[in-house]
């Protein structure tokens, strides 16, 4: 684009990125607009020709929680205390889960799902990713509510469930580092794919698998003991899958936080924090690079 006063001067230069990690926050607000109408896009389109519309946020993780509590509670008899309803116990699981499965579903075909518009228009691409991470943030909003109204009314028909005000703090952190491990993973997956399209098939399957090594249905503990219990060959390769898991922690640190039991480990949000960072800055420096060229082969 030439500036009108000038012949031989521009104002922008469109190239591709040439640092490594190249995350503009200024020109991204530039582009603020682009990115409120995405979210407004994703938010209300995704459900405007169903029947029941945005009530599929409420009822996915309700039905879900039913499951979990009738199979993993009733019928494999794990215990979540004697404090907690086993059915609040699943539901604050799957809420926190539900946000990240969000992110990284969404984001993991940021380059296939919008190639058309990546090949007309200019604007920065990271845009795309973080649209997904921002709508999903507005469906967990939708779902936690829900969470609080059952939660609160246990607590009136129980008198149980007792929230760790001195933990509370962590929680939008929590909601943070759920958001960011989707984002970094989602852009690693995205660029993967443009070259390796199988990988879009294992999205859903893998991510249904990860949720049972990340503590959604179960303690930590009593998982670890069980296992070790029941499987003492396998223990030493399970556990650490699931006691090494920043996924795990998050949702274990979130139910102690409503529940005030549970474990708390402060080495295990540290080592979640330095795992969601690298793996988010991987996730841009790959989806920078890919950025260059993606058009050719997707």
């Amino acid at each position: 684009m030439k500036n009108e006063n000038s012949n031989s001067e521009w104002l922008y230069t469109i190239s591709p990125k040439g640092k490594f990690v190249d995350f503009n926050f200024k020109e991204i607000w530039r582009y603020r607009d682009l990115l409120f109408l995405f979210v407004k896009r994703d938010v209300i389109t995704l459900y405007k020709q169903t029947v029941l519309g945005p009530l599929w946020y409420l009822i996915q993780p309700l039905i879900t929680s039913v499951i979990f509590t009738i199979i993993f509670n009733g019928i494999a008899n794990i215990d979540v205390g004697s404090n907690v309803h086993p059915f609040l116990f699943n539901l604050a699981g799957v809420t926190i889960w539900n946000y990240f499965a969000e992110c990284l579903k969404g984001t993991s075909d940021s380059f296939k799902k919008n190639q058309n518009i990546f090949s007309k228009v200019y604007f920065p691409r990271v845009i795309m990713p973080i649209t997904v991470v921002i709508s999903g943030l507005l469906k967990f909003v939708i779902q936690f509510l829900i969470f609080i109204c059952f939660y609160l009314f246990f607590a009136f028909r129980d008198k149980a469930g007792t929230i760790d005000f001195s933990a509370l703090v962590l929680f939008p952190f929590l909601v943070l580092l759920m958001g960011l491990l989707g984002l970094g993973l989602g852009m690693i997956i995205s660029s993967m794919t443009t070259k390796y399209r199988d990988l879009t098939f294992l999205v859903s399957f893998g991510i249904q698998l990860l949720m049972y090594i990340s503590a959604v249905m179960y303690p930590i503990q009593d998982a670890v003991e069980k296992i070790e219990n029941n499987f003492p060959k396998s223990a030493s390769y399970i556990n650490p899958l699931i006691e090494n898991n920043p996924l795990a922690h998050i949702v274990e640190t979130f139910r102690f936080i409503f529940f005030s039991q549970g474990e708390f480990s402060t080495q295990g949000i540290l080592i979640t924090l330095v795992v969601t960072m690298g793996i988010t800055l991987f996730g841009l420096v790959i989806f920078n690079k890919t950025e260059r060229s993606f058009i050719d082969t997707v």
